[in-house]
C-alpha cells in the first residue's frame, strides 16, 4: 500500500484519456488515495463540489494531482425556460477553473421552474423553439468558461406532444449552432428505445460520433408499466446491463476508443465491484483498438 503526499499547486489542464473511468464516491476516497489505482479517470458532479472547503475539496484537490477529471454538471437545467441561475454558473465557472477538468458536460433537460428548482432530469420537446433556447444557454456557458461543453442524451420514459424534430436530429443541429459536443449515454438509449419501442441498434447506427467525446455505462432496473409492458428505469445502482456492454461494443467498433465511463450513483458498490465494471469497459475499449496499438491495463 502506498500513501501519496501532494503539494499546494494548481493542477494543470489534463486531457481524459480514451479509457475506462468511474465516478469519484466519497466512499471510495480512501481507496484511491492509498492504492492509486489503475483506472484512468474519474468524473465527479459538479454540484457535490459547489462550497468553499472542507473535506470534498480536500479529497477532491489530493485525487486530482494524480488523475484527469472530467466535470458533469446536473443542475444547470440547460433546456429550462427560464434563463440560467447566474449565481450557478459562477460557481461553475470557479470549480472548473479550480480543478482544470478535461472535460466539461451537462444533460439535454430542464430541472426549473420560475423560482423552484425539481429534483429530476425531465425531458425536452424536440422543435424549434426549444432547440433556440438551449442554443442560447449552452452559448452562454461556452462563453463564460472558455470552453466546450458536451450534452448527453436524455432517458426517455414516452413521447412529448410538440416535437417536430427527432433526437439525433436535435443533437447534431445543436452541436453545428453552437459548437458544443455530445456526451453519449449508451444506457439512456437502451432505457428510451425500450419504453418508446424503437431499435437502439438503429439509433446508435444513426449517431454523429465524430462529435462524442465521451461515453456513458450504467445499470437499470427493469419494471413493468400498467399495461404489463417492459418498462426501464434509470437508476445507476446496479451493474451494467449485459444489452447495454453489447451496446457499446457496437458504438465502439465504430467510434474507436473514447472515454468511457461506468456511472454508479446510489447504493454504491464496494471499491472492488466498482472496478470489477471499470476492467469489463476497458475490455470493450481494448476489443476496439487496432492490431498492435497499446492497451491501458486494468488490474486487480
Amino acid at each position: 500500500m502506498t500513501t501519496h503526499t501532494h503539494d499546494s499547486r494548481p493542477p494543470r489542464p489534463s486531457p481524459v484519456p480514451a479509457s475506462a473511468g468511474v465516478g469519484l464516491k466519497p466512499a471510495h476516497y480512501k481507496n484511491i488515495l492509498e492504492d492509486h489505482p489503475p483506472v484512468g479517470w474519474f468524473e465527479v458532479h459538479a454540484e457535490n463540489y459547489m462550497g468553499d472547503g472542507g473535506p470534498p475539496h480536500h479529497y477532491l484537490q489530493a485525487i486530482r494531482r494524480d488523475y484527469p477529471l472530467s466535470l458533469h454538471g446536473v443542475g444547470l437545467s440547460i433546456g429550462g425556460a427560464g434563463p440560467l441561475d447566474r449565481e450557478h454558473l459562477g460557481r461553475l465557472a470557479a470549480l472548473v477553473n479550480r480543478y482544470e477538468p478535461g472535460l466539461f458536460s451537462e444533460h439535454l433537460a430542464w430541472s426549473t421552474h420560475d423560482t423552484g428548482y425539481l429534483n429530476d432530469l425531465l425531458p425536452l420537446p424536440y422543435n424549434e423553439t426549444t432547440l433556440k433556447r438551449v442554443c442560447e444557454h449552452v452559448q452562454q456557458v461556452q462563453d463564460l468558461l472558455g470552453r466546450r461543453m458536451l450534452l448527453e442524451n436524455p432517458s426517455r420514459y414516452f413521447p412529448l406532444e410538440g416535437a417536430t424534430l427527432g433526437e439525433i436530429e436535435f443533437l447534431q443541429e445543436l452541436a453545428r449552432r453552437t459548437g458544443c459536443g455530445l456526451l453519449l449515454d449508451v444506457n439512456n438509449v437502451q432505457i428510451s428505445a425500450v419504453n418508446n419501442a424503437f431499435d437502439p441498434r438503429d439509433y446508435l447506427d444513426a449517431f454523429p460520433l465524430w462529435l462524442v467525446e465521451e461515453i456513458h455505462v450504467a445499470g437499470h432496473d427493469r419494471q413493468q408499466d400498467a399495461a404489463g409492458a417492459p418498462l426501464l428505469i434509470d437508476t445507476h445502482d446496479r451493474p451494467v446491463d449485459a444489452t447495454v456492454w453489447s451496446l457499446l461494443g457496437r458504438v465502439l467498433e465504430r467510434s474507436g476508443p473514447r472515454p468511457v465511463l461506468v456511472e454508479w450513483d446510489s447504493r454504491i458498490p464496494a471499491w472492488e465491484g466498482l472496478m470489477s465494471e471499470a476492467r469489463r469497459a476497458q475490455a470493450c475499449l481494448d476489443h476496439a483498438l487496432p492490431e498492435g496499438a497499446e492497451r491501458h491495463a486494468i488490474t486487480d
